[in-house]
């Protein structure tokens, strides 16, 4: 087991978007906690994207999603109790859960693990790219990690909550941009551990080809049970990585020229100083 705690990879300037994601996340996530069970459930299921509501963007019709509440057994054998849910066609409220849905975590290990990553990782990519270039790119990988997911099985009714799709394009932007960067990580084998300096492309290669194992692997299950199984959206993870790992190239060197065009061009008058003739 490897898990990467810092980075050698020094920033020129203070991260304030990360930090901010980070807290959103933490203030969304003790917002949701702090509610009642049933007000909860209800607010992932608003809040949260469901897949099978973008049809309603085409077909405008109600849909119906099930809730499983518990499992008893019976003499026939084990019967699951199911709670129902309709939603009405809104439009507005399934465009806006595209980008609620990364700010919602189903418990304190979720969102610590998405955290951590983007603490360790963010920082490097919003030096590069500035901080609204960055953000927009942190919601842009989102968008296209549930694009992915929801091309996966358009039709699912469970609900797709966490940052980990977005945190997944910043992964993949590292990668590609800084894949000689040494990065600690702490390495477990059986009871041992030990702490080594790994290269992020293999860190960060490692984690992909995981969560791409992973995903291959619900291409197998049944219809019914497909991408949820397990309840991690493995699909959004690739469908991230792949969008930071295309787009963090053109960014970065867009970012680059508008620089190197505002260095060469003064801002004002007053800012060039007086003309000199010699």
């Amino acid at each position: 087991m490897l898990f990467p705690f810092r980075d050698n990879n020094p920033t020129r300037s203070t991260p304030v978007v990360t930090y901010g994601l980070v807290a959103v996340n933490v203030v969304a996530y003790l917002w949701l906690s702090a509610l009642p069970a049933r007000q909860e459930q209800m607010a992932v299921l608003t809040y949260g994207f469901i897949p099978a509501r973008v049809g309603q963007l085409i077909a405008p019709k109600p849909i119906t999603v099930e809730i499983e509440r518990r499992r008893f057994r019976t003499p026939e054998g084990v019967v699951a109790q199911v709670e129902r849910f309709q939603f009405p066609p809104q439009p507005l409220q399934i465009l806006l859960s595209l980008v609620t849905c990364m700010f919602l975590h189903g418990g304190w290990w979720h969102l610590i693990g998405n955290m951590w990553f983007l603490w360790i990782f963010g920082n490097n990519v919003e030096d590069r790219l500035g901080s609204p270039v960055y953000l927009m790119f942190y919601l842009g990988g989102g968008l296209a990690a549930t694009a992915a997911q929801w091309l996966i099985n358009p039709a699912s009714t469970s609900p797709v909550i966490g940052a980990s799709g977005a945190v997944a394009a910043v992964l993949g932007a590292y990668a590609i941009t800084w894949p000689w960067a040494r990065v600690e990580s702490l390495v477990f084998l059986f009871v041992f551990f030990t702490i080594i300096e790994l290269p992020a492309l293999f860190v960060l290669g490692l984690w992909f080809v995981g969560q791409l194992l992973e995903a291959m692997q619900v291409l197998n299950l049944p219809s019914n049970q497909l991408a949820y199984s397990s309840g991690v959206a493995w699909w959004a993870h690739v469908g991230g990585f792949v969008a930071g790992l295309l787009a963090m190239p053109p960014l970065s060197d867009l970012v680059r020229r508008s620089r190197r065009n505002a260095d060469d061009e003064p801002e004002d008058e007053a800012a060039a100083g007086p003309e000199v003739f010699l």
